[in-house]
């Protein structure tokens, strides 16, 4: 979604990298690229003055740290604006103090109410509520249909006593929907209002009748972010007519340039509380605005990644599975599990996208193809369970059979095998080097030094190349062993020159051998 402005924003600052101060047409300059980029991302006029207004006065003024480069001083305040444009501090939804709360959801035809239903719902029971959704667009085809499906999917129970269709009250159901809550024991109540092409006086009046009726805890402007410039008008029409608590984006996902995310806080003064982004149930978020001001700025979401990893994985089986790679022990059969795990938090291109300094690889990012990850998934089912523990039985058959199996080819499940392979070797080095199997290399360490070390032989001395040294160092040999005494292996005591072997007893060594 933020892709080009991004892109934009980011190129502004390159000009103030490795200067030492700023001049006053520095900043002229950065905050000029900062308005076009903002302009050619459809983010409203006012907003725009108001955001280049604040950064220029910020940037041009006597708060600048003295421990961060001119160029950092820009980022860092365009960061902190950027936060404060899109909504600053988040905040939870207003629950009822005496359930149930009931949530009202107003907006265009299009923008994905019905839908969002369904993942609002979905959310708030994995948040320990107890949700409800009540079928009160009547006037859409098949609206009714769609709402009762998209609770099934999410388990959700749905209050539809009307077809739809043109048939039924809205009013009527969206009040006998609250009364059954309370008779059912449901802690909170979603009601999905009709929407029209645009805004007009029969849909606003209809939204206005069903407020009253029901007297919502939150109501929430659901806005799609692809819309542009129009939203705008689209939200201070809702904003005058029924009124609402909060925003809900749509479409997050989508190629739009963004704007209205940027603008609607500023034009409305109600915060964005919830962001839709995808088409299943779970691509459903809570807006952070100080996340989406680091997504726009190349900084990543590291913080949304890991609340992501934490829904998803199980923490036990992570840790057995990171000791066992630590060990060198770690099979195929663990790499299948820790994939699928992947696999729940999403699109890959989503989560890599959330990684710090990713822009930068923006055409590689765009190129990924999601389906490799099933391509492997597919290549490590086809193997049996003894292939998937231990790859080095994989001979050239068994490799044919797999990418038969799997509809791949041999040089794509060779690949997978030489780099699981690399993985194994490099986790269990980590794993050495952290917890001491890998000190056997190091002197005395390991286990061909047991104890203590050998000592060290000194270097025999060799012969020089001078004739002359050379002569001397022989010399000095031959001096030294004639100096040195002539022993036995039983001593060193010299055998006298006058000894006569004919006059030794053999008889005299029985006494010591007894």
């Amino acid at each position: 979604m933020f892709a080009s402005l991004s892109d934009r924003i980011t190129a502004s600052f390159k000009s103030l990298r490795g200067k030492g101060r700023l001049s006053p047409e520095d900043i002229a300059a950065t905050i000029s690229e900062i308005r076009r980029a903002l302009l050619d991302a459809d983010v409203a006029l006012p907003a725009v003055r108001a955001f280049t207004a604040k950064v220029r006065e910020r940037a041009e003024g006597a708060d600048l740290s003295q421990a961060l480069n001119p160029g950092q001083q820009v980022i860092k305040i365009v960061h902190e604006e950027l936060v404060e444009i899109l909504g600053g501090e988040s905040r939870d939804l207003n629950f009822a103090k005496n359930p149930p709360t009931v949530i009202m959801l107003a907006g265009l035809q299009g923008a994905g109410k019905t839908t969002l239903a369904g993942k609002l719902a979905y959310w708030l029971k994995d948040q320990g509520h107890t949700p409800i959704l009540v079928a009160a667009d009547l006037q859409r085809p098949n609206a009714v249909t769609q709402l009762q499906i998209v609770g099934e999917r999410a388990g959700v129970p749905v209050w539809a006593p009307e077809p739809g269709n043109g048939v039924g009250d809205p009013v009527v159901v969206a009040r006998s929907g609250v009364a059954n809550a309370q008779a059912k024991q449901h802690d909170v109540v979603i009601v999905d209002t009709a929407g029209r092409l645009g805004v007009d006086a029969d849909m606003m009046d209809q939204a206005i009748r069903i407020r009253d009726a029901v007297q919502p805890d939150e109501i929430l402007f659901v806005l799609d972010a692809m819309i542009g410039q129009d939203a705008v008008n689209t939200s201070i029409a809702f904003r005058d007519g029924v009124g609402f608590t909060g925003v809900v984006l749509t479409k997050l996902d989508g190629d739009a340039r963004g704007g209205a995310a940027l603008s609607v806080r500023t034009v409305t003064g109600q915060p964005v509380l919830f962001a839709s982004t995808g088409e299943g149930l779970k691509d459903f978020e809570r807006f952070h605005a100080d996340r989406m001001a680091g997504r726009i700025l190349d900084m990543g979401d590291i913080l949304t990644l890991i609340e992501q990893a934490e829904r998803t994985f199980d923490q036990e089986e992570a840790a057995k599975v990171a000791e066992k790679a630590m060990s060198g022990e770690l099979t195929l059969d663990d790499f299948l599990k820790q994939l699928q795990q992947i696999k729940k938090m999403g699109s890959m291109k989503k989560m890599l996208g959330m990684l710090p300094g990713m822009a930068q690889a923006r055409e590689q990012l765009e190129n990924f193809d999601e389906r490799e990850v099933d391509r492997v998934e597919a290549i490590v089912r086809s193997m049996t369970p003894a292939e998937r523990a231990n790859v080095k039985i994989l001979n050239g058959s068994r490799r044919s059979r797999i990418a038969k199996g799997s509809g791949t080819t041999v040089t794509e499940v060779n690949q997978l095998v030489q780099r699981f392979e690399q993985a194994q070797v490099m986790m269990k080095q980590m794993g050495g080097g952290v917890a001491g199997g890998g000190l056997g290399r190091m002197p005395g360490m390991g286990k061909k030094a047991k104890g203590r070390m050998a000592p060290q032989q000194p270097r025999k001395k060799g012969k020089s190349g001078n004739p002359a040294k050379r002569a001397r160092q022989e010399q000095e040999m031959q001096q030294k062993a004639a100096e040195k005494p002539q022993g036995s292996v039983f001593g060193v005591n010299q055998i006298p020159e006058d000894f006569d072997p004919s006059t030794f007893d053999a008889s005299e060594l029985s006494k010591y051998l007894k």
